[in-house]
């Protein structure tokens, strides 16, 4: 197999809504809110009807993008035996991605996060993460990883305690390990652990400007660069419309974004970027030829809704 996924397995639940139904709720349009009190989430999923269901999660975007491209790829993401945990291994396996995990009945449902799409096409996201954060070292296939080329893991999974064991058992049994450091409020809160994982760790690091900027307390970019040459490991940083680099010891190497794009939802645009990166250095691209189409995915995905080719 070329890449095992490991992330958080997360169904994407669709609802259109009215504005009110925004206010009545005391959700802030336009943001992600976390949700850990089990009923409220069936609450709130209790007044609306579904559109439309999607498996996903971060690295499990990526994966299914890996797949359509035409690699062979797999994930592991824990979900319980429930209606949701159905429809996440479903969702999976219709885009020819190998899921290894079996499921079985868990103290809390499969994760899940209510996307409200208004009006307007904005969207307002409610996460309930359930059982998907407390994957442990036991749901990780080891036989799976060895027979990956590679394992692409994501930030958010990572925690202490039973994930972070899963996320130990990944890196010391893989042939390569990529990671996304996945989202600013994740640095942030575990700076040290990942300031040590993108040093000692991780063959391929993927980070936004903002993120990386955040994890090394940089003052500019330059010192980014800087910082990224040193590793000697490849670090891939996105720059929003400033385009994207890639560094590899004294190698860097930039590419332009696409301009003149109709932009309608900026989901999966990190997801979708990795997911063109690692298809081209699997399958032994350029790293100029590996940022063009990772540049190419992410430009397709923020013309429509959703992160799904």
């Amino acid at each position: 197999m070329k890449i095992l996924g490991i992330g958080n397995a997360i169904v994407d639940v669709i609802c259109k809504v009215d504005d009110d139904f925004i206010t009545n709720n005391n959700l802030t349009k336009s943001t992600m809110k976390l949700i850990f009190d089990e009923n409220e989430f069936k609450n709130l999923l209790s007044n609306l009807k579904i559109e439309k269901t999607i498996s996903g999660g971060s690295v499990a975007n990526s994966i299914v993008g890996i797949s359509q491209l035409g690699n062979n790829a797999g994930f592991i993401g824990k979900i319980s035996d429930d209606e949701f945990g159905s429809k996440y291994e479903e969702g999976l396996k219709k885009e020819n991605v190998e899921y290894f995990y079996s499921k079985k009945r868990e103290v809390l449902p499969t994760g899940t996060c209510l996307i409200l799409v208004t009006p307007d096409s904005e969207r307002t996201m409610c996460t309930f993460l359930g059982t998907a954060g407390k994957i442990n070292e036991n749901d990780v296939s080891l036989d799976a990883i060895r027979k990956s080329e590679m394992v692409f893991l994501e930030g958010y999974l990572w925690d202490e305690g039973d994930p972070k064991k899963a996320f130990d058992k990944a890196i010391s049994n893989a042939k390569k390990v990529a990671m996304s450091l996945s989202d600013l409020f994740c640095v942030d809160r575990h700076k040290p652990n990942f300031l040590n994982l993108v040093k000692s760790k991780l063959d391929i690091t993927f980070a936004n400007e903002q993120e990386i900027t955040s994890l090394i307390e940089a003052k500019n970019f330059n010192e980014v660069i800087n910082f990224s040459k040193q590793l000697n490991k490849l670090v891939i940083v996105t720059r929003g419309e400033k385009g994207a680099m890639a560094v590899n010891g004294d190698e860097v190497v930039e590419t332009d974004a696409q301009k003149n794009l109709r932009i309608v939802d900026l989901t999966g645009a990190g997801d979708l970027f990795a997911a063109g990166f690692l298809h081209g250095y699997i399958n032994k691209l350029t790293t100029r030829e590996c940022l063009e189409k990772g540049t190419e995915m992410s430009s397709i995905i923020i013309q429509q809704i959703g992160a799904r080719i």
